[in-house]
């Protein structure tokens, strides 16, 4: 980009005519530097934005604010000496330049006022050490001191120093180099990449809140399978992430062998990212297989088998979750019912559908079901394109009387109309197994169609299923 254009830019928000003038008035310098100006060169949207000044930050933010309007609510962190407003649906912060020094056991850097080019110099890539000018003397001069901007039409991401150093001082940024490459689809500059490699092992001292926040947006690149394989080649993954090394390889016994399950895994996921943004659904993709080690049978007969494993990574979840610090709520839900679910609709495309066997799958799936067919779709991952076609076209029949199912029972947040308290007050029980088992036989009763979910049918049913067991009713609630 031309000065020219980065001037057109500049003036389409009044942010940087705000940010000029509260400097000048000032005396300080004042630029804006990092992710907007390599995004502002992608031509790439981008809400946050980060001003350096060589001076106070907090005192650059106030100022800024106050030409802005009377009502901006500046956050300000006098420890970090940086400062923070939301204006206009952006989010501006304001840093004064910094130059840092670490020790060798920490990853925690001694912090001292410096210039521009020493804040420059302490930026993770040549693509996020650009600055433009916000001077009255240069408004709209790009500062480039490490040609970020030839980084960027080359594609490559690499360190401003030298990259042992910038990763050892900060290991997260080994996350982030990758990060950036899956984000943008650049690759890593050869010295960059022999850096990640030694220094992986020190990835071990950044938080685990952290290294799993980079790891999502690596989930939520266009193709996430190119970063988890960089993560694997430089040796992060198997620190941060084993489980999923443990699905690589493939083991052979009398000629026969199994898929890789690491690369079906990573391709699984990529189809996925095709047809959803969902973080979750993606999630779900990366752990359908996660058990299939832990399942892995040789039969002479069938050849490699991993019966059971939906049903084990389903309970796995909740235990990689907490271990990633991923949420323990409606989010872990989702995944476990995915991963628990994800071979049902396969197992009807191919055997072909019978209304129960749908009824079922609604139910159990519930409000998810429309995601677990997207990563049911995206299970497909065989050469054979024959093979894949016939599949697909099963789906669609799937798919057509799921809808069909759905719209004639409302089955999405199916209830049997018996609730264990019934059951309790009809035969005079108190909450035990029969109860269970009592309501168990109704509802799958139910499902199977032999009756409706209403009184009318399921209430003689109940009376039935209790006379079988030896109950005796002790209240009619028809009466």
């Amino acid at each position: 980009m031309e000065k020219e254009e980065f001037l057109e830019e500049l003036n389409r928000n009044p942010i940087f005519e705000a940010v000029s003038s509260a400097a000048e008035d000032l005396g300080i310098q004042a630029y804006v530097v990092g992710g907007f100006v390599r995004d502002l060169i992608l031509r790439r949207a981008g809400k946050d934005i980060d001003f350096v000044c060589v001076g106070s930050g907090i005192e650059l933010a106030i100022a800024t604010a106050s030409k802005l309007g009377k009502h901006i609510s500046v956050n300000t962190f006098k420890n970090f000496g940086t400062a923070q407003f939301v204006y206009d649906g952006y989010e501006y912060e304001f840093v004064g330049a910094r130059r840092e020094s670490y020790r060798s056991d920490s990853r925690k850097p001694i912090v001292e006022d410096g210039t521009l080019e020493e804040d420059q110099n302490r930026r993770d890539f040549t693509i996020n050490a650009m600055a433009l000018s916000l001077n009255k003397k240069d408004y709209g001069r790009l500062l480039d001191p490490f040609q970020g901007l030839e980084d960027i039409k080359r594609r490559l991401i690499r360190t401003p120093l030298d990259p042992e150093t910038t990763f050892s001082d900060d290991p997260l940024r080994m996350m982030r180099a990758v990060r950036f490459a899956s984000q943008l689809n650049f690759d890593i500059e050869t010295e960059t990449f022999e850096g990640l490699k030694a220094m992986a092992p020190r990835i071990s001292i950044i938080s685990q809140e952290r290294i799993t926040d980079e790891l999502n947006k690596i989930i939520l690149s266009p193709k996430p399978s190119y970063g988890f394989k960089l993560l694997y080649q430089v040796g992060l993954l198997e620190i941060i992430f084993p489980e999923l090394v443990n699905l690589l390889g493939v083991e052979t016994m009398d000629g026969k062998g199994h898929k890789d399950n690491f690369y079906h895994t990573l391709q699984v996921l990529d189809n996925t990212a095709v047809r959803s943004n969902d973080l979750w659904l993606r999630w779900a993709a990366i752990l359908h297989d996660i058990a299939k080690p832990a399942t892995k049978r040789f039969s002479p007969k069938v050849g490699w088998t991993f019966h059971g494993h939906e049903e084990l990574g389903g309970r796995w979840v909740k235990g990689i979750f907490r271990k990633y610090k991923l949420p323990l709520d409606e989010k872990m839900r989702k995944v476990t019912t995915l991963v628990r679910l994800h071979l049902r609709p396969i197992a009807l495309a191919k055997e072909g559908v019978s209304d129960s066997a749908v009824r079922r799958l609604l139910v159990e799936a519930g409000e998810y079901i429309e995601d677990l067919m997207i990563l049911c779709r995206a299970d497909i991952t065989s050469k054979d394109a024959n093979r894949v076609r016939r599949y697909l076209k099963n789906f669609d029949k799937v798919e057509e009387l799921l809808k069909e199912i759905e719209e004639k029972d409302k089955l999405r947040n199916f209830q049997p109309v018996i609730t264990g308290e019934m059951i309790m007050e009809v035969f005079g029980l108190g909450p035990s197994k029969e109860v269970g088992q009592i309501k168990t036989e109704v509802r799958e009763a139910i499902l199977d169609c032999r009756i409706e979910n209403n009184m009318e049918s399921a209430y003689p049913y109940l009376l039935e299923v209790g006379k079988k067991m030896g109950f005796v009713p002790v209240k009619d609630l028809q009466a």
